[in-house]
Order: structure tokens, then sequence, then C-alpha cells
């Protein structure tokens, strides 16, 4: 290294140090003034007297259409605010002169968690509405009897109060592509507008089975099977495509290409693969589901599964990252909860408590060896399990909960965030009334309120 004190160098040196540094900072002060310029729309469309579009979701499908139906209207350049459901307040109802509703039925026609409190606060009375225009796109499933319950029972509120229709209630069936774009032509008459965003879902992408192995030998229950998928290219943990603990996957079967089934994660990216666990479903005629049938017994190891993975928001860590968790659910409900407990032993979060229930210790217990080491390694410092088959007052996981009322409530006093994961039908309800009666049910909706009790169930 060669010094000198020549004011000539010394100024050049300079010079190119400031250039090498104005280069290095561009990127990050464009970066800040498009973060700038994006959190002043949002304030001024907050305050603007503009649109509102408000959503209520379970796994995600109604969030992500309100994105880009907000998207569509901003194009067009009309002032609007996105806002969860359970966000709306009275006054934001009758200040109002446009909302536009995207909603999602849980269950046999009910309001997902998120919009619950909606559902019994505002929607239980009578309000004067007759300044709004609205629209509402429900979304639901036609394999449940109630479909698009809440949605039509929002479309009937808000008539009963005076509110006008902009158009007709858009129903959507699994997230069908045409009833979609039927709310996208509408959507672009009202803005005035052919030029919106793309809506089209991503792609389904090819990931190979890597392995398979069923984990229920002699049990009483349907067969079920741990499956690990990779990408075709083989790629390592860093370059696999981003996903969460929480979140899903979409399998579209051979024999059933159309109709996407839905899955929850069992691993993190750390793992390199995706895994899944599935139960084999089985009709009445003795054939197979379609996806669960390719996945557990048709695909052989190194075929082609054809697959996208979806982010769940709803389901993930994400705030409640660094707060002590119960994790509860039954079945292959374990896999969303497994998914959750390897992301708290990746960071060193040991504040986890798991309620789980099956059929048979013997035969059911999904997983054991890694609970067990959890366990052992002070990973899992609370553990209950509920077998329905072996006997016993507590069969089913909610049992669980009236005999240890006290850690539960010293739990959430601590801060602790519920995940419920598993069957809707039985156990979700059964949690959910449990949870209620120990907690109370207003502060059981106020932890939904605050992303604090959060449920991936089917």
């Amino acid at each position: 290294m060669i010094l000198t004190n020549d004011p000539v160098r010394l100024a050049l040196s300079a010079a190119c140090f400031i250039g090498y540094g104005l280069v290095c900072l561009a990127p990050w002060l464009r970066q800040r003034r498009k973060r700038q310029a994006h959190a002043a729309g949002d304030a001024a469309a907050a305050l603007a007297p503009g649109w509102i579009v408000a959503y209520a979701s379970q796994t995600g499908n109604a969030e992500e259409l309100a994105g880009q139906t907000l998207e569509t209207l901003r194009l067009a350049g009309i002032p609007a605010r996105l806002c969860e459901l359970s966000a709306l307040k009275e006054k934001d109802l009758r200040g109002a002169e446009r909302i536009l509703f995207l909603v999602s039925t849980y269950g046999e026609g009910d309001a997902p968690d998120a919009a619950a409190a909606f559902a019994s606060r505002i929607m239980t009375r009578s309000l004067p509405l007759g300044q709004l225009h609205y629209a509402v796109l429900a979304l639901g499933d036609q394999s449940y009897i109630n479909y698009c319950g809440f949605g039509r029972a929002l479309d009937r509120w808000l008539q009963e109060q005076g509110a006008s229709s902009l158009f007709e209630r858009v129903e959507v069936n699994c997230n069908a592509a045409p009833a979609i774009a039927a709310w996208r032509r509408q959507l672009s008459h009202l803005a005035g507008t052919s030029d919106a965003p793309d809506w089209r879902a991503p792609a389904f992408e090819g990931w190979r089975l890597a392995a398979r192995r069923r984990l229920n030998e002699g049990s009483a229950g349907a067969p079920i099977f741990h499956i690990e998928l990779e990408p075709m290219g083989g790629a390592g943990p860093d370059t696999l495509p981003a996903w969460q603990s929480g979140d899903l996957v979409q399998v579209a079967a051979p024999s059933d290409p159309s109709r996407a089934r839905e899955y929850s994660v069992a691993s993190v990216p750390a793992d390199g693969r995706v895994h899944l666990l599935v139960r084999l479903h089985l009709h009445a005629d003795g054939s197979h589901g379609h996806a669960s049938g390719w996945l557990c017994v048709q695909a052989r190891p190194g075929d082609t599964v054809q697959l996208r993975l979806r982010a769940h928001r709803r389901f993930r860590l994400e705030a409640n990252a660094d707060r002590p968790l119960i994790l509860i659910g039954n079945g292959s409900g374990i896999a969303g909860l497994r998914g959750h407990l390897r992301a708290r032993a990746v960071s060193g979060q040991a504040r986890n408590w798991l309620l789980f229930g099956e059929r048979q210790a013997a035969h059911d217990f999904h997983y054991r060896e890694e609970i067990v080491a959890w366990q052992a390694a002070g990973l899992l410092p609370a553990l209950d399990l509920a077998w329905s088959r072996d006997g016993g007052p507590q069969r089913y996981v909610q049992d669980l909960l009236p005999a240890r009322a006290e850690q539960l409530r010293a739990w959430v006093a601590a801060g602790a965030a519920i995940y419920v994961c598993g069957s809707l039908e039985g156990m979700a309800a059964g949690v959910d009334q449990a949870l209620a009666t120990l907690l109370g049910r207003s502060e059981l909706d106020q932890l939904a309120a605050q992303g604090r009790y959060r449920r991936d169930v089917y």
C-alpha cells in the first residue's frame, strides 16, 4: 500500500469513495421513497371519502382477492382502503358510500374466525344504511349444505338495513376461475377501466415424490402417510420456493386436475422438502379420493406431483413467533402443528404446549419419536394426549382442557397464542366451546381479533 500526502490524489480517492457510497446507497434510497409514497397513499386513502374493500378470510383466498380488488380500484384512480371485516365499526358503515365485501364461509355457514366478532357485534343490530352502496363476493364450497352461508347472510343483512347493491352477489365455489372473472368484470365496469392486474393463481409446478411411509400400521382408522416432496431441480433449502410454517400446498391429481386439494405443510424450508401428512380417503364403493389416492397409493417414488405453495397468513406464526404457543389438534391436524414445532425448534423457542388426540396410542401416535425427542430437549415442556379408543374419561382432545383450566389461563395471561389444527366436525367445535367456557367467549373473541387464536380446520 502506498501512502501519499498529494492533495490531488487524496481528493480523487475521496471522490471515488463517495461515488461508490452513492452507488450503494441509491437502491436503498429508491426503495425508501417507494415505501414512503406507498405509506402516503395508504394514509390518504384512509382519510379520503373513497371506497372500502373489506374482507373476511379463513385460509387467505378472500384476503388475496381483496388485495387484487384494491389494486384495480387504485389503478383506476379511485381512492380506496383495505381492511379486515372485523376492523369495520358502526361509524364506518354509516359513513361509507361504497364498500366491497369479499367474505369466505367457514364450515356449515359460519363466519370466518376473524369475522365472528363483526357478525355478533354488528349483524345482530339494526343500522340505518340507506346511503351505502355495496357488493358481495361470497366464497364457499358446494360440498357443504350452507354453501356461501356467511356471504348470503351478510348480503341479506345489508339489504335489510336499506343498503343498495351495486350488482348481484357473486358466489365462488372452491375458488372457481369463472366466478372470479365475473367479479373482476363487474369491478372493471364500476371502476371504468380494463387495465386490471393479473388475477391468475400461480401455476402448478412439478415436484418429485421423494419419500412415503405409512405411520399408523394396525390402526382402526384409515391409513395415514407421511409424504416428502422435493423440487424437480433438486434445489437445496436456500433455493426452495418460499414458505413458512402454517402454510398450505394445493395438489392437483391427474384424475381430477381441475380441483386442487389443500394440505397443511408439516415442514419448514430448512428441511429441504415439503412434508405432508395425508389420510387415504375411502369412498363407500371402495375407491380412493382423487388427491389422497394419488399421493398415498398410485404415485410411485420418483413420480412427479403437481403442486403449488400457498401462503396461509391466518395460520402463520408471524407476530406470535416470540409468544408461548398452545397447539391443539387431532388426527392429520398434527401436520400443521408439527410445522410450527419444527420452526420453534429451529429458532430455539421452547415455550410450547401440545395437546393432541387420536384413536390409539399404540398405532396412532404420529411422529412419536420426534415429539418425545422435543420433550427430552426441553422444547416441549407441556404435552397432553387423548386416545378415543383406549378408554378413560378424557377420550378427545377437547376433554383435556377442563382439567388444565388453571394452566390454560396462566399461559394465556403470559401472552400465549392458541393454534388449532384438525377436523372441523367434532374437534374444532368442541375445542372452541371448551376454550369459551374456560376463558370466556368475549376473551376468546378478543384473542381471535388480536391474532392470538388461529385455526386451520377442515
